[in-house]
């Protein structure tokens, strides 16, 4: 029902008030001015004292009554609402950007890392109707003071008690919105087959995994080359770990051939599970698995490219994450590995659901200009 001036709106304290009677009034709500192609932004601020000088500028802003509230015990102001949830949403690696504005706050991110989010709980929490909050994606690695979420309160007004169930909401999940570490690798490569091995044909995976290891800031402490054989590749694999790569990246002999043994070769490491395939084109035949790695002392391999190879402290058991590339990441810009690289490096442990989950949107459609991740390949 539509209010009369002067009339107080039932249940929410407000009434409305000509502008020309507001001088001495407190605002109730931010103003906005807009002046297309030159600004966008608040005139007015919440709480300001209405001035008989602003009266004129109100009235160019097309304000010919304002809302004049008086917020109710069991109310909160949009602010206010705002502010609270935004808190709640926020977890590790996440924070609030500045003051609500007309009921809504941005977060963004604390740190570099990886940003996950809640999505059953999000859903949960968009459910209540009168809060919102709208994210990017998953899994989106983030810069420092990046936007990842945006947040508000719709009416102007809302029941304490529907904040409450929201703040229960994101409070369960302990931050909706959290970013983690990505943490910098030591990667060893064995780049597999006989072709390359035997000098038949150039080596064009080195430069390749070169570059994604420089963006992601890690270095790459030793890369082998490899026959179709799994005694060898198992061992060059172990020479790696023991020289103290955390991240071992095998590429090729990952199809179906014959003479493509790469997965055998990490089976026969003690691996009981792993996972071989994804729904995600390009990368289908892509590989991941974990090898336990036994405590040893680390020294220089022999054909490793170290920067020393003094004796380091010794190393306790641990898995070293194992992921395969198969061929086509030698002239795909952007594959599996892309995405699947970044969780990795943030703990993650990655199996067949969390590949399988990659299905819908697994699709990259070969644009002509490559604009990844701004796309919706992996999203």
């Amino acid at each position: 029902m539509r209010e009369k001036k002067g009339e107080t709106v039932k249940n929410t304290g407000k009434r409305t008030i000509p502008v020309d009677k507001a001088v001495g009034t407190v605002l109730a709500h931010d103003i906005t001015e807009i002046r297309p192609g030159e600004f966008k932004g608040r005139a007015f601020k919440k709480g300001h004292i209405v001035r008989k000088a602003d009266i004129s500028y109100l009235k160019r802003l097309g304000k010919e009554n304002l809302f004049i509230l008086k917020v109710k015990r069991d109310e909160m102001h949009e602010n206010d609402a705002a502010f609270a949830i935004a808190k709640a949403l926020a977890g590790n690696g996440v924070k609030l950007d500045g003051e609500p504005s007309e009921g809504r706050i941005n977060l963004v991110a604390a740190r570099e890392g990886l940003l996950k989010v809640d999505q059953e709980t999000l859903f949960k929490f968009n459910m209540l109707g009168e809060v919102m909050c709208a994210t990017i994606h998953s899994n989106s690695v983030v810069k420092k003071g990046q936007l990842v979420a945006g947040t508000r309160a719709i009416p102007l007004v809302v029941k304490k008690s529907l904040i409450g169930k929201a703040l229960r909401i994101a409070k369960k999940s302990k931050g909706v919105l959290n970013v983690k570490e990505i943490r910098k690798p030591r990667a060893g490569v064995v780049i597999t087959g006989n072709e390359v091995y035997y000098g038949r044909v150039r080596d064009a995976f080195t430069p390749v995994i070169k570059k994604k290891i420089k963006n992601v800031k890690g270095r790459i402490i030793g890369i082998y080359f490899a026959p179709d054989n799994i005694s060898y590749i198992k061992d060059r694999v172990n020479k790696l770990i023991t020289a103290g790569a955390d991240l071992i990246i095998l590429t090729g002999g990952m199809s179906v051939d014959p003479d493509d043994v790469t997965r055998f070769a990490i089976r026969k490491m003690g691996v009981k599970e792993p996972v071989y395939g994804s729904p995600v084109l390009p990368g289908a035949m892509f590989l991941v698995a974990y090898v336990r790695a036994k405590a040893q002392k680390r020294r220089g391999t022999k054909g490793v490219n170290l920067k020393t190879s003094a004796l380091l402290k010794s190393r306790t058991s641990e898995l070293i994450p194992v992921v395969g590339i198969p061929a086509c990441g030698m002239y795909s810009s952007i594959t599996v590995f892309d995405m699947i690289l970044p969780r990795v490096l943030a703990g993650e442990k990655i199996g067949r659901q969390e590949l399988a989950l990659l299905g819908h949107g697994g699709l990259c459609l070969k644009c002509k200009t490559c604009k990844y991740p701004v796309c919706p390949f992996g999203k």
